[in-house]
């Protein structure tokens, strides 16, 4: 009576609880509907039950030997043992198949055509093609056909079940990405610090810069003579009577060379205050422009 228990539309967790309750044949026969259910595509669970595991001892053992095929291997796997396995429905079939494509993403995200078909066992595309757009209205992958260059190219694939033995390796590759990142942040947060130190020294170059500036303007205006200001309007020129009548003579006045002979005391004085900076007629032409 028990074993003819029949569960519809039930969910996984529903599933476990009938589970944890049930022995023998009862329990044969509900994994056998956990296959069949549509949507069910972990077993990690429902292997960790103690009742579960039990069966692996008994009479049941080839159900529960599916089971594990079902959690970790792929079609291929149950047809290399399928003559120590219970038949599989159509359902089944279709799962497993969907399963073994995840386990072909996880490897290789553009999947040949010619790779599918054998792992599979179909017999044609359209077959292959019916069976990826079940998975993926299952929600089992995401990804594109491209019947062009006869291939699945997968963006996404759902996780299975993993062995206890794996996760070990599992535990050592997370550890080596935690050292690749702290390795990484590292060298960021070094260049973020010399870029900081390069800023500091940019803005002190600069407020120097800008301090030497000032102070060789107030010295400037401190120094510059009063002939380098004439205050008078200087006669063009072109103006010969008013140059007659002031009684000048035309060339008695060049503002370019009378300005520079005015600054060439000033400049001596700068110089020797500030430094080298050039050649005297350079600084005498610069204090000029600063002027």
């Amino acid at each position: 009576m028990a074993a003819e228990m029949k569960v519809t539309g039930q969910s996984q967790e529903q599933f476990l609880l009938l589970a944890k309750s049930s022995r023998g044949a009862a329990l044969a026969s509900l994994i056998h509907q956990v296959l069949d259910a549509p949507g069910i595509y972990v077993f990690g669970e429902l292997l960790d039950l103690p009742n579960v595991r039990e069966l692996a001892e008994s009479e049941f053992s080839p159900i529960f030997r599916l089971l594990t095929v079902f959690a970790y291997g792929t079609y291929a796997d149950y047809l290399a043992e399928a003559a120590n396995l219970p038949p599989l429905t159509e359902a089944q079939k279709n799962k497993l198949r969907h399963l073994s494509v995840v386990t072909l993403a996880a490897k290789i995200k553009c999947i040949p055509y010619s790779v599918l078909l054998e792992q599979l066992q179909l017999k044609n595309v359209r077959q292959l093609e019916d069976l990826v757009i079940e998975a993926v209205y299952a929600d089992v992958l995401r990804g594109s056909l491209d019947q062009r260059n006869q291939r699945l190219e997968v963006d996404y694939s759902i996780g299975r079940d993993i062995r206890r033995e794996e996760l070990s390796t599992i535990t050592r590759t997370l550890q080596e990405w935690c050292q690749g990142c702290e390795v990484v942040l590292s060298g960021i947060e070094e260049q973020v610090s010399r870029a900081n130190q390069h800023k500091e020294q940019q803005l002190g170059l600069k407020q120097q810069i800008e301090s030497e500036v000032a102070n060789l303007k107030k010295t400037i205006k401190l120094l510059a003579p009063t002939s380098a200001r004439p205050a008078k309007k200087l006669l063009r020129p072109k103006d010969s009577g008013a140059v007659r009548r002031s009684g000048l003579n035309q060339t008695s006045w060049i503002p370019g060379r009378n300005i520079m002979e005015a600054w060439k005391e000033p400049a001596l004085a700068l110089s020797s205050h500030f430094g080298s900076v050039g050649s005297l007629d350079n600084l005498l032409q610069t204090a000029i422009l600063i002027v």
